[in-house]
């Protein structure tokens, strides 16, 4: 095996390749990245843990087709520190050579024959564009579980119908879904899939913004999703796909609803929460047009802050956990939010209210897609 390739696209590539890397790999050859070239100019990076794989491919100037098999970290250290110059690589007896410029690395090879079959992803379900992929995955994610005795609260749950997409997570006191229209590859296409959610925001973050998303997912029974995009694929292992009926809870009838601007919304939160403990929330005092935002830590610290807002509806006292808000709240990109409470011991829902449209004869939008629902923290006084 022997190939050049530019620096930056041989670091872009073993990176991505690197991510599937396990720290502590049941078996040595799954801490290794598997390079392959062939005589058409094709350069592939692979990594598998036997749960993901991950693939990047480039175009190279091959002088020897082959395949060898290095420790991946490694690998992905010394390139991030090559030089600025074409890199060139090449098997030399049970080494693998790099060169970069006035720079040479030997890397000692494992057993290639000994690394297990890429798993192939399933068949082609449709399209999205990458940077509605990358902003859907990330305004719900950060809701997910981090309890790995309850997979399936780990996990992303993807609801396709048609050219409707619903990404869900969960961690049983909040719930972030997102609602997106796709491309199909077929109509009325129809699946229900709960997908690692750490995978899943690795992937979306990592795949270009510019490039058309890929989507691939096999029929009842089927184990793995596919994602692909911009010469980077990957494939995971599903989870089970039992789910909460999300999407029942995000509906229900609003005493109380307020509107207020994200930004500083979001500052006020911050300045509160710097007095507050673990576990201590900020109250949000609601009336017609005031918004007051306090926070203490017993007798030694407290905060208090004042915003304008527009409340339909009952006036409300209710308090939430401060990085509850803050997720919610990164979740949205348009200039007002909108808050609907139903009591101050009941889920309150935090959505997006639409910016107007320079054309005025254009219907009004009333959603953005994006739903937050949150438990609050009950109040002692």
């Amino acid at each position: 095996m022997e190939f050049r390739v530019d620096r930056q696209t041989l670091a872009d590539a073993v990176a991505w390749a690197a991510r599937t890397l396990p720290s502590r790999p049941a078996l040595p050859v799954l801490a290794g990245m598997l390079i392959e070239v062939t005589d058409q100019g094709e350069l592939t990076l692979a990594g598998f843990d036997y749960e993901v794989s991950a693939r990047a491919r480039e175009d190279a100037d091959v002088a020897e087709p082959g395949r060898a098999l290095v420790p991946g970290r490694l690998l992905a250290d010394i390139v991030r520190n090559l030089p600025p110059h074409p890199v060139e690589v090449a098997t030399k007896g049970s080494e693998v050579v790099v060169r970069c410029g006035p720079a040479e690395f030997g890397l000692l090879t494992l057993p290639v024959e000994d690394y297990p079959t890429l798993p192939e992803p399933p068949a082609v379900a449709g399209t999205i564009p990458g940077d509605l992929f990358a902003t859907a995955v990330a305004q719900v994610t950060p809701a997910a579980g981090r309890d790995d005795t309850l997979p399936m609260l780990t996990g992303v749950r993807i609801d396709i119908d048609g050219d409707t997409m619903w990404l869900a997570c969960t961690d049983r006191y909040r719930i972030a879904a997102r609602e997106l229209t796709w491309s199909p590859a077929e109509d009325g296409f129809t699946a229900g899939v709960v997908v690692p959610a750490r995978t899943l925001a690795d992937t979306a973050k990592a795949i270009r913004r510019d490039a058309d998303v890929t989507i691939s997912l096999g029929g009842a029974g089927d184990t793995l999703i596919g994602v692909s995009g911009g010469n980077r694929s990957m494939t995971s292992r599903l989870l089970d796909d039992q789910y909460i009926n999300y999407r029942s809870r995000l509906t229900g009838t609003w005493t109380s609803v307020a509107e207020v601007r994200v930004a500083p919304f979001v500052e006020t939160i911050k300045r509160a929460a710097l007095v507050t403990e673990r576990g201590t929330p900020v109250r949000l005092a609601f009336t017609a047009d005031e918004l007051r935002v306090s926070a203490a830590t017993g007798d030694s610290a407290r905060a208090n802050e004042s915003l304008p807002v527009r409340l339909s509806g009952d006036d409300i006292d209710i308090a939430f956990a401060p990085q509850y808000l803050l997720d919610g709240l990164a979740g949205i990109d348009t200039e007002f939010a909108r808050l609907e409470c139903a009591g101050p011991t009941k889920a309150a829902l935090l959505t997006g209210i639409p910016d107007k449209k320079d054309d005025e004869d254009a219907p009004p939008e009333s959603d953005t897609g994006f739903r937050y629902l949150a438990m609050p923290v009950r109040l002692t006084s």
